[in-house]
């Protein structure tokens, strides 16, 4: 059955409601999905992920161990987490333990365990996964690429924050955050289980009864840096991490994405047979793997990738990255790997859609990108459809990816 949209009412607000509907297996589920709530919110680098993990401490009443205790005993899970957009607080049960998981979902939002000690719990914890990675090279070079994509954005700060953002946030920062930002006006629920609309509709109305009404901001958009910067980090490590990025114009709602997502897989996102794969590790063995992909937000889209490789291979490894993408750009792809690309999205849909998760966040993505629900179904249409011509067309529309920014952490003396 095909995801439906419905409305909830909850004091004057009429609240989005994309519903999922599952038959085979007694499972339910609900994500509370705030907008404009997310990193890009920050008001302190780090404080909507600090937040949502406040809300892992569980209530002022029962504290961190009773209240994970009495989800534990029904099997029910209820966590919350952040994206670069949004703020998400996630309900999965049985179907026959969803009541209860409801009923402990209304009660954080209403009493959140906004105390000193679970919010100097928090910060310790916050601290050391800061600490850890400061040897994690993959993360380095990653915040790196997106402070010099997006510099003097709030895309350039690290989600996580930083050691000294997190050593000077105080608690009412975050009660502040929270009341700014779980409010009703901002709200999607997604839910997913054997309901009827009655049930959808007390279920929601239950869970958000202690929600404030708030304002709503607009939803900005960055594009990525259009020059061409390097950033170099020397670390004891005995491979280079190289990461690059570029601009991607597109939109989230543009149904030309989908030439996007076809392309992408045959230049990197494809494994063995994509382009970099084949020219990086396959003929040259530069690399383990190699990879690349155009992301599409609501708020910026832009083209990135990486690989690792020997620290004396690093220069010749950047050079074939540059030489396949202005390949790319320059003749397009071949009818071959369009239609191998077409036999693996084609082939490979039932394995994106098998469980209920999978089909709440797909139905989500359609219709807070834009595109409408049943988009998947069209976008596999449109794939089976596509020209070779059209989509070579498309490539050469896109220049901007050739544009590229690096950022590499390597070993110094020995490049």
């Amino acid at each position: 059955m095909a995801a439906t949209l419905m409305h909830v009412e909850v004091q004057g607000v009429k609240i989005p409601v994309v519903f999922e509907e599952e038959k085979r297996l007694p499972l339910a589920s609900m994500e509370l999905i705030f907008t404009d709530s997310g990193s890009l919110a920050d008001t302190v680098p780090g404080i909507a992920r600090f937040s949502a993990a406040m809300l892992g401490e569980g209530t002022r009443k029962e504290g961190a161990i009773a209240f994970a205790e009495a989800l534990e005993n029904r099997a029910v899970q209820l966590h919350a987490d952040t994206g670069r957009e949004t703020f998400v607080l996630s309900l999965e049960a049985l179907k026959s333990e969803f009541g209860f998981g409801v009923e402990k979902m209304k009660e954080l939002l209403a009493d959140p365990n906004l105390t000193p000690e679970a919010f100097e719990k928090v910060r310790t914890r916050t601290l050391g996964q800061l600490q850890q990675k400061e040897s994690d090279f993959d993360y380095i070079a990653a915040i790196r690429l997106r402070s010099i994509l997006f510099e003097g954005t709030p895309l350039a700060h690290p989600a996580l924050g930083t050691p000294e953002s997190i050593k000077g946030l105080k608690l009412d920062a975050v009660e502040r955050y929270l009341k700014e930002h779980l409010h009703l006006e901002n709200l999607i629920v997604v839910i997913g289980g054997k309901f009827t609309p009655a049930e959808v509709e007390a279920a929601v109305k239950k869970a958000v009864a202690s929600l404030p009404h708030g304002k709503v901001a607009p939803i900005p958009h960055f594009s990525a840096n259009d020059k061409e910067h390097q950033t170099v980090a020397y670390e004891e490590t005995d491979q280079a991490y190289i990461y690059f990025g570029a601009p991607y114009t597109m939109r989230s709602d543009d149904p030309k994405r989908v030439y996007g997502k076809v392309a992408a897989f045959i230049l990197g996102s494809g494994g063995f047979g994509s382009r970099l794969m084949e020219e990086i590790r396959v003929k040259r063995g530069l690399a383990y793997s190699a990879y690349a992909r155009l992301a599409v937000n609501r708020t910026h889209s832009y083209f990135s990738g990486y690989l690792q490789t020997k620290i004396t291979s690093g220069d010749e490894a950047k050079k074939v990255v540059k030489e396949v993408i202005e390949d790319f750009l320059a003749k397009g792809v071949s009818a071959e790997e369009l239609e191998s690309a077409k036999k693996f999205f084609l082939g490979s849909e039932p394995l994106r859609t098998e469980t209920l998760a999978q089909r709440m966040n797909r139905a989500f993505r359609e219709y807070y990108d834009g595109l409408g629900l049943g988009w998947s179904a069209k976008e596999l249409e449109m794939i089976r459809q596509m020209k070779l011509e059209d989509l070579n067309a498309f490539i050469k529309e896109h220049p901007e990816i050739g544009k590229i920014s690096w950022s590499i952490v390597t070993k110094k003396g020995e490049r």
